[in-house]
């Protein structure tokens, strides 16, 4: 018997599968059950398949109420938001990323991108979370793993209270030491090797950690209590926790792990030790690197001279020197470049006649050497935090080849640019953009301190306007138009009003290209008001009406 529903015709004997089969073959070789063949058969079809649906979705029982959890969720003692940060966040939830195919962005703020800088603004204030919102910063999280260390700890003990109730939640767990245990310290030391000896991997990796970073001897110590009986991959990810507070103190226990079984806990001890500079490792390569390199002084001007080593022998291999070199690499300038990286950068200044950094990154290299070791210099810099020698390898900001003698790449000058102090960083980027322009800068404003220092924002502003008079391609400048959202100080939007107008086209302009920067810039400017609005919210202070308020609801 037809149900009510059911249109005149329909083939409702037909299931579920038998008319997913039909409309995969299509009506015209093969009809539903009841259906004859012709123009009437594709209706008959969706008529059917309709009323199934209906059938399917109605005739569902309801499940299982699950159980009430043993234990509530743990009490959060952080101090609630402010009302209108609170609503500031569900805002930012709710955002949802454009679905467009790479068409304009329009005017609106991105909200989603705003995210990570309003929990961390939270984060610094200490703030809890509200409840009800937990569930959504969860599903965010989740989509996002840049989120999530931000996001966890905005959303405290809580989180991981519903994490072990729903399985898509389950990374708090993971991302969580101890998957939200409490881990015994320092002060528990039964407790402590009780977990060590018999806990899973995770929580041994956590609890090494937690220990490492308030006695970084306790850690070491425990290490070795089973550092025979490991697996090679558990003894690589326990070596690696020892970077946290290496000090002189743990060069016996990684002097040992240079004869270890794998040649990767080998390679690991020896980054570990040549990164001690008073390490016997450290005095081993400078060593080995010494006598191949030295100043020849023969010539009318001093030069550098390099004389690679000609094997590898099996004192290199145990402190680390890879021998087989990658392809398309020469072996023995391999083994020179690693050398060179070992070595502490204090070693050059008494090798070659008590020069400055400054001094010797200038003196020319013999033989085509200099680009393999200044390379190597490179690496070391950044691997000893040295900010002499990062300097003295960036070079001065203007020179025209657009980067230091030693720096042969934008990945390698953002590593340097990383060893230097915030102020330093935003002066030679904002030098480098003055000179350069913004095609070449976007790694190197990615190492900059947030918000931008006041010069460095200025630079990336002026840069972008001349860009724009000069008709430029504007979408070639999306990517740094989106950082300036992210990084420039919030108190520069009056600074922008006048940029907003849509200007007038150069004659080689891009069509519409002035539109499009008008736009962008209007964006820039919302999006500083709203984080200017954001800031003020978590502050427990309202808004300015007007230019940071009116934004409040962008998006």
């Amino acid at each position: 018997m037809n149900s009510p529903l059911t249109p005149p015709d329909t083939p409702t004997g037909s299931s579920w599968e038998e008319l997913v089969t039909v409309a995969l073959l299509g009506t015209e070789r093969r009809t539903p059950s009841g259906t004859a063949p012709g123009r009437e058969a594709p209706g008959a079809l969706l008529d059917a398949a309709a009323v199934q649906t209906v059938r399917r979705r109605a005739g569902l029982r309801p499940g299982r109420a699950a159980a009430r959890p043993e234990t509530a969720a743990a009490a959060d003692a952080r101090p609630a938001l402010p009302r209108s940060a609170a609503r500031r966040l569900a805002m930012l939830l709710a955002d949802r990323p454009g679905t467009g195919s790479g068409g304009r962005r329009g005017t609106a703020p991105d909200l989603m991108e705003l995210l990570p800088q309003w929990l961390a603004l939270a984060n610094q204030r200490g703030f809890a979370a509200p409840p009800e919102l937990l569930p959504a910063l969860l599903d965010a999280a989740r989509g996002r793993t840049d989120l999530r260390p931000a996001a966890l700890t905005f959303a405290g003990p809580r989180a991981l209270w519903l994490a072990r109730l729903n399985p898509d939640w389950r990374f708090a767990l993971r991302a969580t030491p101890g998957g939200g245990a409490t881990l015994p310290g320092t002060e528990e030391p039964e407790r402590a090797r009780q977990l060590w000896q018999e806990g899973l991997f995770a929580e041994r990796v956590a609890l090494l950690a937690a220990i490492r970073a308030h006695d970084p001897a306790a850690a070491r110590e425990l290490l070795a209590t089973t550092w025979a009986t490991e697996r090679a991959e558990d003894r690589l990810m326990f070596l690696d926790s020892l970077r946290t507070g290496l000090c002189a103190a743990d060069e016996p226990f990684l002097e040992q792990a240079l004869a270890d079984r794998s040649r990767n806990v080998r390679a690991t001890a020896a980054e570990l030790l040549s990164a001690l500079p008073g390490s016997a490792l450290a005095g081993r390569m400078a060593d080995r690197a010494g006598s191949c390199v030295s100043v020849d002084h023969t010539g009318g001007t001093p030069t550098i001279a390099v004389e690679a080593p000609h094997a590898c022998d099996a004192g290199m291999e145990r402190d680390g020197v890879v021998a087989k070199a990658p392809a398309g690499r020469g072996e023995r300038s391999w083994w020179l470049g690693q050398l060179v990286e070992a070595t502490p950068l204090s070693t050059w200044s008494r090798r070659l006649g008590g020069r400055t950094p400054e001094e010797i990154v200038a003196l020319p290299v013999a033989d085509d050497w200099q680009g393999e070791l200044h390379a190597a210099w490179c690496r070391a810099a950044v691997r000893q935090r040295d900010p002499s020698w990062s300097k003295a390898l960036l070079g001065s900001p203007s020179a025209p080849e657009a980067g230091g003698p030693g720096a042969v790449s934008l990945a390698e000058r953002a590593k340097l640019l990383s060893t230097l102090g915030s102020a330093e960083r935003a002066e030679w980027v904002a030098g480098f953009i003055a000179v350069h322009g913004l095609s070449e800068a976007f790694q190197l404003l990615g190492v900059c301190a947030v918000p931008w220092a006041g010069a460095l924002g200025r630079a990336v502003v002026d840069a972008l306007n001349i860009a724009r008079d000069a008709g430029s391609y504007p979408w070639s400048f999306s990517g740094v138009m989106g950082l300036a959202e992210r990084c420039l100080d919030p108190s520069e939007a009056g600074r922008l009003d006048a940029l907003t107008a849509i200007p007038d086209e150069p004659e080689n302009a891009s069509p519409g290209a002035g539109g499009y920067w008008a736009e962008s810039f209007q964006r820039l400017v919302g999006t500083l008001r709203l984080r200017a609005a954001m800031r003020l919210e978590l502050d427990g202070a309202p808004p300015a009406v007007g230019r940071v308020g009116s934004f409040s609801g962008a998006g």
